[in-house]
This record gives C-alpha cells, structure tokens and sequence, in this order.
C-alpha cells in the first residue's frame, strides 16, 4: 500500500519552517501533497493560486519527486485527504500551544475519517518561533527575514509591501 499524506495550511506565505516538515515528510511518505487553502479568519497577502505556484516552485528547486502542490477551499481537509487515498495528515508542532490545538483538531479529524492518521512533526529548533503573521509583520517594517523565507517568496512578499 502506497502511504501518502496531507499537509494542509494556508501557508501565507510559506517559509523555511513549512518546507522542513514538508522535506521530513517526505523521508516517511511515499507522496507527500501540499494542499493551499484559505483560512477564513485571517486575512491572506496572496491568492490560492499565487501560493501554489510559488510553493510549487519552491519545491521543484528540492528535485523531490514525491512531492506535489494542490489547491483545496472546498469543505473539509480530512474528507480531501480520504477522497485523495490519504492514510495521513501532517501537522507541523511549534509549541505546546500548538498541540493543543492541533490534539483537538485531530480528534475531530478522527471521527470524520478513522483511518486517517495525525502525524505531529515537531518544528525543528531554528524555526520554532517563526509564525506567518510574524514574518509578514517584520518584512512589511522592513525587517530582514532572508534566513526564514524562500527568496523568491520574500521578493513577492516585498512587491506587496511596497505599493
């Protein structure tokens, strides 16, 4: 059986922090799918579709194979991962904040679908602190996030900023 799995986040915008679950991930699954969707209580800097294409290109630079980028702001993600073959979904883990959350979300994702997994990557240590609003706050006041943002990503992130 191929095991295949879901990260799924609005990734506005995505950073260094999401492609090392993503690049981790991909060491345990056979396919890895990244799944963009908009969070409706946040406002986002890009569309669905400019996020897809700048992670898809952020992936292509891996030369990973087994992963793949979609769009998906149409109900559930666990009934995405199911209707995709999906025996997992990923979750990335920064704090125990985050687990907390994250713990609530999966026991609801487990009644929705049992035989879909969570699996919890914790955050690699240099990256644990970065949040999306955080570094969309430090780029907008001209801050320096070189190290925590794919360059082609911060140079969109900038050309927002700077109308």
């Amino acid at each position: 059986m191929k095991r295949k799995a879901v990260y799924a986040g609005s990734f506005d915008p995505f950073t260094f922090g999401h492609l090392n679950i993503t690049l981790r991930a991909s060491e345990l699954f056979d396919e890895v799918i990244i799944v963009v969707s908009d969070n409706i209580s946040k406002k986002t800097l890009f569309s669905m579709g400019h996020k897809v294409d700048m992670i898809t290109q952020v992936i292509n630079n891996t030369e990973k194979k087994n992963i793949k980028v979609i769009k998906h702001n149409e109900g559930l993600t666990v009934n995405l991962a199911k209707k995709l073959n999906a025996n997992a979904m990923i979750r990335g883990i920064r704090s125990v904040k985050d687990m907390e959350y994250e713990m609530d979300i999966a026991a609801m994702n487990k009644i929705q679908a049992p035989d879909v997994e969570t699996i919890f990557l914790m955050a690699d240590e240099k990256y644990r602190f970065i949040s999306s609003s955080l570094i969309k706050e430090v780029v907008k006041f001209e801050g320096d996030v070189k190290e925590l943002v794919p360059a082609d990503i911060l140079y969109e992130m900038k050309k927002i900023y700077e109308k």
